[in-house]
């Protein structure tokens, strides 16, 4: 998951160097996206051969039940769309409104530089899927929801003070996600909120294109 920002794409404007260990970050778009196809690649094989090979159950789907109701494609993309839009919008009023979204936002953008829309297509559409079909497709039905957003915000923890709104911010989109999982009974709409949210909250991180709406006063709320 990622939340939209307003600031410069490079990380020394912002007072440091991405951290070290957080290889993907400091790459070249190309290479960036180059790394997530192995990457998502592998997390989408391991959940495929955790619940389909392993278990004998459909990825796709939350249950046997629902993988025999099958899949309603316009309502479940319909109902991913407006989970997507939710959640950009309320990562756009942390952004716009507050001390700790404003410094998540330019953490996240000093870690991504500059990335095309192609590239930012490619990672929306990876991370959409391949995460969605992990922590939703294979680990959700094993653990059940609560287990399954907890970890999914673990990892999306960064030990730096200004990610702290991220990790919790992943854990409560973890549920909304699931909770689309087990609501719809299969994979659709949590893989089109999680693509949507992703491919409009990065193209705005990299853009900056709510940096006019944040005030840095000291009066706005923080957290």
């Amino acid at each position: 998951m990622d939340s939209e920002a307003p600031p410069p794409s490079d990380p020394k404007a912002q007072g440091g160097s991405p951290p070290p260990g957080l290889g993907p970050a400091a790459l070249e778009p190309g290479r960036l996206v180059a790394s997530a196809v192995p990457f998502y690649g592998v997390l989408f094989g391991l959940a495929w051969l955790w619940r389909s090979a392993w278990l004998g159950e459909p990825l796709l789907y939350a249950s046997k039940e629902a993988a025999e109701r099958g899949v309603d494609l316009g309502p479940d993309i319909a109902v991913g769309l407006l989970a997507g839009g939710v959640v950009i919008g309320l990562s756009h009023q942390l952004t716009a409104n507050t001390r700790s979204g404003r410094a998540l936002a330019q953490g996240l953008a000093g870690l991504l530089g500059p990335l095309g829309l192609g590239h930012i297509a490619i990672l929306a559409l990876l991370s959409g899927v391949a995460e969605e079909a992990f922590f939703r497709g294979a680990l959700q039905p094993r653990v059940g929801l609560v287990a399954a957003s907890l970890v999914f915000g673990a990892v999306h923890y960064i030990p730096r003070p200004e990610f702290r709104l991220w990790t919790l911010f992943s854990v409560a989109a973890g549920f909304l996600l699931g909770f689309l999982f087990d609501a719809t009974g299969n994979l659709v709409a949590p893989v089109v909120a999680h693509a949507a949210i992703n491919g409009v909250n990065l193209t705005l991180l990299v853009r900056g294109s709510w940096s006019e709406e944040a005030d840095p006063g000291d009066d706005d709320p923080g957290f």
